[in-house]
């Protein structure tokens, strides 16, 4: 986290989380949902404008990866200053490219090391890193099975919707401030 962040936090520390506004698409592109985006249905819902606008900015998406993080409940955030933004996750919390070495890395760009994969019953691929668990971007899909045939990693089948309990993260923080 960049010590610029942290010291805002220690500076004004009771500002409000804020939710619904930022997302991550399961190519690892982030999104800046507005109230209009929002009012179009969930984020990754596939609703005409639901995603909201595609953020381009390099320096403003480093530093959205660069403190980007979880807390304990699973959640994952950006912390802007003082602000704690949670994020609309369209598959995972992580989006994973494999390159033609067959080396994986994130869509923040850090390396990571492959323990497993993972096929849902869509024919998605995710793999299980000590990062924790994000999908396959589609281009490289290509790629992973090069690494698969190889035997460099295993594959199990799993239920798509068992993923977010069984490796602890959200896929939408707003859903659940908004249940009674």
């Amino acid at each position: 986290m960049d010590d610029i962040v942290k010291q805002a936090m220690v500076k004004w520390p009771n500002v409000p989380h804020c939710y619904g506004w930022l997302g991550l698409d399961a190519r690892g592109n982030w999104y800046m949902r507005d109230d209009g985006a929002q009012a179009q249905g969930a984020f990754g819902s596939g609703a005409p404008g639901a995603k909201g606008s595609l953020l381009k900015h390099e320096k403003l998406i480093d530093f959205i990866q660069r403190n980007y993080a979880a807390d304990a409940a699973g959640q994952w955030f950006f912390q802007n200053g003082p602000q704690r933004v949670y994020v609309e996750l369209e598959a995972t919390p992580w989006v994973w490219r494999v390159g033609a070495d067959l080396g994986v890395h994130a869509h923040d760009g850090q390396s990571v090391t492959v323990q497993r994969g993972l096929l849902d019953e869509r024919g998605w691929l995710y793999l299980e890193t000590v990062k924790g668990l994000g999908l396959v971007h589609t281009q490289d899909v290509g790629e992973a099975a090069r690494a698969i045939e190889a035997g460099l990693w295993t594959v199990d089948e799993v239920l798509c919707a068992d993923l977010p309990a069984h490796y602890g993260f959200v896929r939408s923080p707003q859903a659940l401030q908004t249940k009674p």
